[in-house]
């Protein structure tokens, strides 16, 4: 099949960061975040026009200056089951913590809208960078970084062997012998290590695509090399064609390191869009939305997410950026922190110019006529920036635009599909199917390779 471009979709309807009054479009409802319909008419306009996936941001604490649709929003799989059953073909991608969520929650729940969506799930990693969350789940503080990736590591390898606890043939459902089950496809997993213990075997089967799919976005060291070593697709943002095609290399050469084939794992950066009748009536329309959306007093107040909620708020807005605030994001967003205090230090900017040049309103590549949308999105694609895009869910009428004005253009070059070439989630990204780890083992006459941090030797498989 040859390479196309993928699609993805993330409504925030009331507003994402920095879009603290896109809720006062007058085509979005104030509920639109907690009104499942509004998401089942994204879901249907994105499938309609053959997108690959919706997917659903998420995290676990909130403080009165969170963006709007953070403030009140439907829980991810919950949300997703709702979807599933109104949609066929378009994927289905959900947020979960492996900081504050177990590796048997994560299987059970991932599994089963696998199963209700006859294999469309896909899960986005994260490790959690609110650090207020510890105090929703029991715990005096978060855990640093290289607990968060080290647990981050192992819970996707303990979840996914959970996903592998029937192999395909297990369930005979043999009316004639009475055999519901085959014993010997069902395995325990018995794990034992540095940050979970987990017996096992899941009670749920595998899907059609064999396990969900596995997102991932994190631009630390650690977060690299996690996605490299475990993801099948990476989120991340790009502010130049140059930027992506480095990213793109970064991973593809990290993931080689790790006996993966770099081409398994697609590059998935998140992008806004603005449509126009010419360039620069986009331009106008970007501007426009960007200070209508927009507000400094909140921006500056949500500015201290990164920097674990830190309040800004008590500096002279004229002074020198105080970078002595990068010690209160140790436990939450450091990477993209210390960019933020490193750039505000080279260009000698102020608090006020430092949140109104990473917090205000950005104009976009991908903004002007939809020909010139089309051909912005063609390059980067074709020059490996990309391999696939997450539309940044904003206002209506520029989602139509986009799929009315550019889709079509794409389309008939070929950059993107007629129609859906799958019935799964995998099978439209191109992604393979992963064989369950205790077929291939019996295949090769083996055992299953130990999970990473596993302190229990694996058991002896013996052929068929």
């Amino acid at each position: 099949m040859a390479r196309q471009l993928k699609l993805g979709i993330a409504p925030t309807p009331t507003g994402g960061p920095g879009k603290h009054f896109q809720w006062l479009d007058p085509q979005i409802a104030g509920d639109a975040s907690v009104d499942v319909d509004h998401y089942i008419e994204v879901a249907r306009w994105a499938e309609d026009a053959k997108f690959d996936f919706v997917f659903i941001v998420d995290s676990n604490f909130i403080t009165p200056d969170s963006p709007p649709h953070y403030l009140n929003r439907l829980e991810p799989l919950t949300l997703l089951s709702a979807l599933a059953a109104v949609t066929s073909h378009i994927g289905l991608i959900g947020t979960l913590s492996t900081s504050y969520d177990e590796p048997f929650h994560v299987a059970r729940r991932f599994g089963s809208l696998d199963l209700i969506s006859k294999g469309r799930a896909g899960w986005n990693v994260v490790t959690s960078g609110d650090s207020g969350t510890a105090g929703n789940f029991g715990l005096d503080q978060h855990y640093d970084y290289d607990t968060r990736y080290g647990r981050a590591l192992e819970h996707i390898e303990v979840t996914r062997a959970l996903w592998d606890s029937y192999e395909d043939d297990a369930f005979p459902r043999d009316r004639q012998t009475r055999l519901f089950l085959d014993r010997s496809r069902q395995h325990t997993l018995d794990h034992r290590g540095e940050f979970f213990s987990v017996t096992g075997p899941l009670n749920l089967e595998r899907s059609p695509q064999g396990h969900p799919v596995i997102f991932q976005a994190g631009d630390s060291e650690q977060g690299r090399d996690l996605g490299a070593r475990t993801a099948d697709a990476i989120f991340t943002h790009a502010p130049t064609i140059e930027a992506g095609v480095a990213f793109a290399e970064d991973i593809r050469r990290r993931a080689a390191g790790f006996g993966r084939n770099p081409e398994e794992i697609l590059i998935v950066p998140g992008i806004t869009v603005t449509v126009g009748d010419t360039d620069e009536d986009a331009r106008e329309i970007e501007r426009a939305q960007g200070l209508a959306d927009n507000d400094f007093e909140r921006a500056l107040a949500e500015f201290g997410r990164g920097f674990g909620w830190h309040d800004f708020r008590q500096y002279d807005l004229d002074a020198p950026f105080p970078a002595e605030a990068l010690a209160h994001a140790e436990r939450g967003f450091y990477t993209q922190s210390a960019r933020i205090v490193a750039l505000a230090g080279d260009r000698g900017w102020t608090l006020r110019q430092t949140v109104e040049s990473v917090s205000g309103p950005h104009p976009s590549p991908f903004t002007g006529s939809a020909v010139t949308v089309a051909d912005e999105l063609q390059r980067w694609f074709e020059a490996g920036a990309l391999d696939g895009i997450n539309l940044h869910g904003g206002h209506p009428a520029q989602l139509r635009r986009f799929i009315d004005e550019v889709l079509p253009i794409l389309r008939e070059r070929g950059v993107v599909r007629t129609d859906y070439e799958a019935t799964t989630l995998r099978g439209n990204l191109g992604l393979p199917v992963p064989e369950n780890r205790w077929t291939r083992a019996r295949r090769e006459g083996a055992t299953p390779a130990p999970l990473p941090g596993s302190s229990t030797p694996t058991r002896t498989v013996v052929g068929a």
